[in-house]
C-alpha cells in the first residue's frame, strides 16, 4: 500500500513536472523558429522607453536621397515615421480602442520619393513590430507607384507567413500563398529602434526588404547572408548576390537612424556595375502630426527640410 501511494505521488508530481515544462515551452518566443506560440506578452518597458514613445507623439526624421534607379543616381527625400499604437491581433490592423488583447507595436512608415527622368516614384513600406521584441513583425506592407503602375505586397504573420501580392505586371499579376517564418529586412528597422542587441547576426537566413524584391521582381523568400553588428552599424550582405544593407544608428537610447547605405549590382554583360543608394539625415522632428492638417501646418515641412 505505500508502495503505490509512493508511485500515485510519483506520477502527480511528474504530471505537474510535464505541464509546467509545456508551460514554459510555450512561453519560449524565439525569433528564428517558425513554429513559435504566436502570442504578445505584456512586457514591462525601460522607463526611459515609455518616456520617449509613449508620449503621444510621433517620431518624423527626413532625409536626402540618393536612390540607384535604371543604373542611374536620382535625388530625392526619404522619410522615416516611428509611432506607438495598439494592434489587433486577429485583423491585424490598428485597434480603435483599448483592449487588454491588443498588441503594442512600433510602426515605421518609410516612404521615399525620387524622379526617373519625366516620371516619379512613390515607394511606402509599413512595419508593425512587437515592443515586447519577442516576436517577428505582426505585419508587413510594400508599395509602389509610378507611372507605369502599381504594386502592392502584405506579409501578415499568422502560423506562416501569408503573403498577399498585386501587381500590374504580367508575371506577377495577384498571388496568395505562405512560407515558413524568418526574419525580415523590413522589421530590422524597428528591433534596433528598441533593441540593437538583440538583432540577428552571424549566417542567417532573411527575407530582402519587400520594396527590393518589388522594384527588382524577385521571389518573396528567405535569402542568405551575413549580418554584423558593431557601434553605431548594422550591415546585411546577401551571399546569393553583390547586395549589401548598412545602417548608422545612434548607439544610445533611442538608438535614432542616421542614415544608410544599400549597394546593387546593376546592368548586364559589359554593362553590369555596382551603385550604391544613400540616405543622410536632415531633420528629425517629434509631433502628433496627425493633428497637424492644416495649411498653417505646411510650415514643418521646412523645418523638416522637405520642401
Amino acid at each position: 500500500m505505500k508502495h503505490q501511494t509512493l508511485t500515485l505521488l510519483s506520477a502527480i508530481i511528474l504530471c505537474f513536472a510535464c505541464q509546467n515544462d509545456k508551460r514554459a515551452s510555450e512561453k519560449i518566443l524565439a525569433l528564428n523558429d517558425d513554429t513559435a506560440t504566436m502570442s504578445y506578452e505584456t512586457k514591462e518597458l525601460p522607463e526611459a522607453f515609455k518616456k520617449y514613445w509613449y508620449s503621444g507623439e510621433a517620431e518624423i526624421t527626413a532625409f536626402e536621397l540618393e536612390q540607384e534607379r535604371y543604373g542611374e543616381i536620382r535625388k530625392g527625400k526619404a522619410v522615416l515615421v516611428y509611432v506607438t499604437e495598439d494592434f489587433l491581433p486577429e485583423k491585424q490592423v490598428k485597434a480603435d480602442g483599448y483592449s487588454k488583447s491588443n498588441i503594442p507595436i512600433l510602426k515605421l512608415n518609410a516612404t521615399k520619393k525620387f524622379n526617373t527622368g519625366i516620371y516619379p516614384y512613390s515607394i511606402m513600406q509599413s512595419t508593425f513590430y512587437p515592443v515586447s521584441n519577442e516576436q517577428h513583425a505582426v505585419k508587413i506592407s510594400s508599395s509602389v507607384q509610378e507611372w507605369c503602375g502599381h504594386v502592392y505586397t502584405q506579409l501578415n504573420n499568422r502560423e506562416q507567413f501569408e503573403i498577399t501580392s498585386h501587381s500590374y505586371f504580367e508575371n506577377e499579376a495577384d498571388a496568395q500563398f505562405s512560407i515558413k517564418k524568418t526574419f525580415t529586412e523590413n522589421e530590422i528597422w524597428t528591433q534596433l529602434r528598441i533593441d540593437p542587441q538583440s538583432l540577428p547576426t552571424g549566417k542567417i537566413k532573411i527575407i530582402q526588404a519587400l520594396e527590393h524584391l518589388q522594384l527588382r521582381h524577385k521571389d518573396i523568400k528567405a535569402y542568405s547572408a551575413v549580418a554584423t553588428l558593431r557601434k553605431g552599424i548594422y550591415e546585411v550582405k546577401y551571399t546569393e548576390s553583390k547586395r549589401a544593407l548598412k545602417i548608422k544608428f545612434n548607439p544610445q537610447f533611442p538608438y535614432d537612424v542616421i542614415g544608410w547605405e544599400e549597394t546593387n549590382e546593376v546592368g548586364y554583360g559589359l554593362n553590369k556595375k555596382v551603385l550604391t543608394t544613400k540616405a543622410t539625415k536632415l531633420k528629425t522632428l517629434k509631433t502628433a502630426y496627425w493633428n497637424k492638417n492644416s495649411n498653417k501646418d505646411q510650415t514643418l515641412r521646412d523645418s523638416l527640410k522637405l520642401n
